[in-house]
């Protein structure tokens, strides 16, 4: 059985070679007219298909949303009773469909020309034969009997495969896979054209583990009276009480605002081993840090547990530009984010 299951990805990867060649090549223009189409869209992407075909269009669906570009998912059955009315001028529809034919896709056509909504189809079609049958003026031949959804369609994408990787040819397999892929390409174009960086990615996914790692040491920080605080003149005992009560291990030396060091419970343990109760007699100034380790605000939760992992410490003073405390991260609220 296992080369069963070697020759279904075998084909289904030889599928995915032959649409990297055809965006590569003959549908490049096509690729590009529905990637500026979509880029110039006032409104939404609103995703169609039936049966297997859907399932792949809500998951392209879904990618654009989370790649900066609002996309929907509608069921073309929904469509014809009553669910058309989510689509207006400004959208962008994107069906999908391996036969070009289905019936239900077919039944939406008259409503979009009439909305005058773009439509740009992927099918099964061949509409970009290989460069052996190119028309005589060098561009790439269009077949003359395309489906009925792919000859509606403002661009027409060409998901069509050598063979589908079922034994019997008939389970959508290979064809799936293409429209997944072509969907991907699609949505990543788009976010490269748009410069989506992490930032959006991280405000786009609040939830979950990778939006955990994206997370701003801002929303994590310990703020206003939870900080530790003391100034250079503080005596030890009070600096004591005041990283004791506030239970994060240290305490940050400011001058005013400004960070000018740190004190932390290694720091603590290290002068009492060395100088016994004499610790008790000294200043806030004569024990710190003075160039502590600090982070910004803006920085990734991720890159404030790599310093605390590289430097061997449980805290991390956040400052601003003008070097001003604004807060402190702790060891205990990365964990929370699911990160280790």
């Amino acid at each position: 059985m296992k080369h069963v299951g070697e020759n279904v990805v075998r084909i289904e990867a030889d599928a995915l070679r032959a649409l990297a060649d055809r965006i590569a090549g003959p549908m490049t223009a096509a690729f590009d007219s529905a990637v500026e189409l979509i880029y110039g869209c006032a409104g939404r992407v609103v995703v169609t298909g039936m049966g297997k075909s859907g399932i792949i269009a809500r998951k392209i669906a879904a990618t654009l949303s989370s790649t900066g570009t609002p996309a929907l998912f509608m069921h073309p059955v929904d469509a014809v009773h009553g669910d058309l009315g989510m689509v207006v001028r400004g959208d962008v529809v994107l069906a999908l469909s391996a036969s070009g034919e289905t019936e239900e896709i077919l039944r939406l056509l008259a409503t979009l020309k009439r909305l005058q909504v773009p439509l740009i189809s992927m099918t099964g079609d061949p509409v970009f034969e290989k460069s052996a049958e190119k028309a005589a003026g060098g561009s790439p031949a269009v077949p003359q009997n395309l489906s009925t959804l792919a000859a509606a369609a403002d661009v027409a994408l060409d998901c069509s495969v050598a063979k589908e990787a079922c034994g019997l040819g008939l389970a959508p397999t290979a064809s799936t896979t293409a429209m997944l892929a072509l969907g991907d390409g699609l949505a990543l174009a788009l976010a490269e054209k748009r410069g989506f960086k992490e930032e959006d990615f991280a405000h786009l996914h609040p939830g979950g583990k990778l939006g955990k790692r994206l997370a701003k040491v801002e929303s994590l920080m310990h703020t206003g009276e939870a900080v530790p605080r003391v100034t250079p003149q503080t005596r030890m005992p009070d600096v004591i009480y005041e990283m004791s009560r506030k239970k994060l291990g240290v305490t940050a030396v400011v001058d005013g605002e400004k960070l000018v060091g740190v004190i932390s419970d290694g720091d603590l343990r290290r002068l009492l081993e060395k100088r016994g109760k004499d610790v008790l007699d000294l200043t806030a100034a004569a024990c710190m840090t003075a160039s502590p380790r600090t982070i910004g605000a803006n920085e990734f939760a991720a890159t404030a547990l790599a310093l605390m992992e590289e430097q061997k410490i449980t805290s991390l003073v956040v400052v601003d530009g003008g070097h001003s405390l604004l807060g402190i991260v702790h060891l205990h609220d990365l964990w929370g984010t699911e990160m280790m």
